[in-house]
């Protein structure tokens, strides 16, 4: 399974996707036929991640080549991010109260026999190592695996929520975070996910049988509601001559005429030194090659570190930021700009500001306002 830290790589996998799998992907995209062929997924999800292939540019080039209704789950599933994104900028104490609870909790000797794939659950054990080896996982399988983790293995969940954000080149705060919760069965009440050994024979093809599992178990339970947040972010401009980059944003079309509106712009990825969740030393690398491959599409460009982030900041009492999303990179920005008395100026997309806004409930209600998205946007058919 080749993914590689590289932008015209990530291009190349959305053009030989389109022109040969997306049309079959509805029919094929629940079965994981393992790491060496994944002919009926796109792959994509390390670049759309770190947004160097952009959702809404995926969906217009998609929808150059097909009419809606061929495509709409292909469609809906990369909405999925935009819809979780927006979902945690809405209830940004989510993040919070995880990562507080993930520090709190104890790694215990069974932790440690599940992260190292000895729990003698052989489908589970085989998707520890390909983590590992692969950094991605096909998409049911996740739901699997963290059924299994949380129901099975009766493991915290926070600390699986954790284990793939530390392995997964596609990980991130919102749809990583939320998607073990409701796996959990907290993030809509009530509602968990129970995986089931005849599901799994099914869609690996029978590659994993008579797997012995839980079958009945209650939801995790969670006696904290979350109130919705009013979004008032807003674009403004400003005559700042800096722009900072992280590695949630890397809109490699937007940077590159952004540079001639800025003297200097700063990419930055913040070391593990500084993070709640440790990322695998392979995640990183993926990371700080993906920003250094954009990086040098751009002529104004430099990569700094957090120190040279914290420098940068003391001298610049206002500062335009590209907007990284509820998670460590913003929580991170926010405490140094508190320390040093620096103005933050958010840059947003028009397209997640218009698009959160169906956030506000289940996807059910985002689902019902993606023609609305694409015609707002002009991303269909003219």
């Amino acid at each position: 399974m080749n993914i590689e830290p590289d932008y015209n790589t990530g291009i190349s996998k959305l053009n030989y996707f389109i022109e040969n799998n997306l049309k079959n992907y509805s029919r094929d995209r629940n079965y994981d036929f393992g790491p060496d062929s994944r002919n009926n997924t796109s792959l994509l999800s390390p670049y759309i991640s770190h947004r160097s292939l952009f959702e809404y540019d995926v969906v217009k080039k998609c929808l150059e080549k097909y009419e809606f209704d061929q495509i709409e789950k292909f469609i809906q599933e990369i909405f999925w991010r935009v819809y979780w994104k927006g979902w945690l900028e809405l209830r940004p104490e989510v993040w919070t109260d995880f990562c507080e609870s993930y520090q709190s909790i104890e790694q215990s000797k069974f932790y440690q026999k599940a992260v190292e794939g000895n729990t003698g659950i052989r489908c589970f054990d085989e998707w520890v190592l390909e983590l590992k080896e692969n950094n991605y996982l096909h998409n049911h399988t996740r739901m699997w695996f963290a059924s299994i983790w949380i129901f099975s293995l009766k493991l915290p969940w926070q600390l699986g929520a954790a284990f793939f954000m530390e392995h997964l080149y596609d990980g991130d705060p919102a749809s990583n975070t939320l998607s073990w919760r409701w796996v959990a069965g907290i993030q809509t009440k009530g509602k968990h996910y129970l995986a089931r050994s005849s599901n799994i024979s099914k869609f690996t093809n029978q590659r994993f049988q008579y797997t012995q599992l839980t079958t009945d178990a209650e939801p995790i339970f969670e006696d904290k509601n979350y109130e919705l947040k009013r979004l008032d972010h807003k674009n403004s401009e400003t005559k700042c001559e800096n722009l900072i980059i992280f590695d949630s944003n890397l809109n490699a079309q937007e940077l590159s005429d952004l540079s001639e509106r800025y003297k200097n712009i700063f990419f930055v990825l913040i070391d593990n030194y500084s993070r709640k969740i440790k990322l695998s030393h392979r995640v990183m690398s993926f990371k700080a090659s993906l920003i250094k491959n954009i990086s040098e599409l751009i002529s104004n460009a430099k990569i700094i570190n957090f120190e040279e982030l914290e420098n940068l900041l003391s001298k610049n009492p206002k500062i335009d930021v590209i907007y990284p999303f509820v998670g460590e990179n913003l929580d991170i920005l926010n405490k140094l700009s508190v320390k040093l008395k620096s103005q933050l100026n958010f840059k947003y997309k028009n397209q997640d500001l218009y698009s959160w806004q169906f956030s506000n409930k289940g996807f059910f209600n985002f689902k019902k306002n993606i023609l609305n998205i694409i015609n707002k946007f002009n991303l269909g058919h003219e």
